[in-house]
């Protein structure tokens, strides 16, 4: 119903020029980039730090890792491809009589 509002439109179309406006004024500003990516190098950088902390109390609690959990994970899959290609030629071995 208010999509369809003439006034609503205007409002929207106007709002989404501004934000457009902004952000292209904020892109060209070079110390907001500088900014920006400093910020991102910095929460990279601590989830780093806050990765290898939780890994360290996980291993103090002898609890696993996801990293651990992923790596047995794909260990149980090549034992399970291993298995069946196994099973699989042993169904082609023909049975000894007895």
């Amino acid at each position: 119903m208010l999509k369809n509002n003439p006034m609503v439109k205007r409002l929207v179309e106007t709002g989404e020029e501004r934000v457009g406006k902004l952000a292209q004024a904020l892109l060209s500003n070079e110390r907001f980039v500088v900014a920006i990516q400093t910020l991102i190098q910095r929460t990279l950088s601590a989830k780093g730090a806050l990765d290898k902390s939780l890994r360290s109390a996980l291993a103090a609690m002898n609890l696993p890792s996801t990293e651990d959990v992923e790596s047995l994970r794909r260990k149980i899959a090549d034992l399970d491809a291993t298995l069946t290609r196994i099973e699989s030629k042993l169904e082609k071995v023909p049975e000894q009589p007895r």
